[in-house]
């Protein structure tokens, strides 16, 4: 598998308290991407007053593996999120790591 062992677990799984996802971090920095994903993912699809089958319509990417996107019980690829930030016209990428740190390698 992709990922490792890591991926065996969901996202969600990863976070500090998973009952509260997205809300509260995870210390893994896939994780961590995935739930801050979520967040803004979430945030634009109120902020446009659209469903999860108006952004699978729009974006291309199937209802439930958005909603599972949302719920931190998978992890999302590369394409998907790609297609639902075209889709959005909103960055969904995390523009720091789970440490917080910007910057150069």
């Amino acid at each position: 598998m992709v990922g490792g062992r890591a991926r065996a677990r969901s996202p969600r799984q990863m976070t500090q308290d998973p009952e509260a996802w997205p809300e509260h971090p995870s210390p893994d920095p896939g994780a961590e991407a995935v739930r801050q994903i979520a967040r803004t993912l979430t945030r634009a699809l109120a902020d446009g007053g659209l469903s999860l089958r108006a952004a699978a319509a729009g974006s291309g990417v199937n209802r439930q593996a958005i909603a599972d996107l949302l719920a931190g019980r998978s992890w999302p690829d590369v394409a998907t999120v790609a297609r639902l930030t075209a889709f959005t016209q909103e960055s969904l990428w995390p523009r720091t790591g789970a440490t917080g740190r910007t910057g150069t390698h």
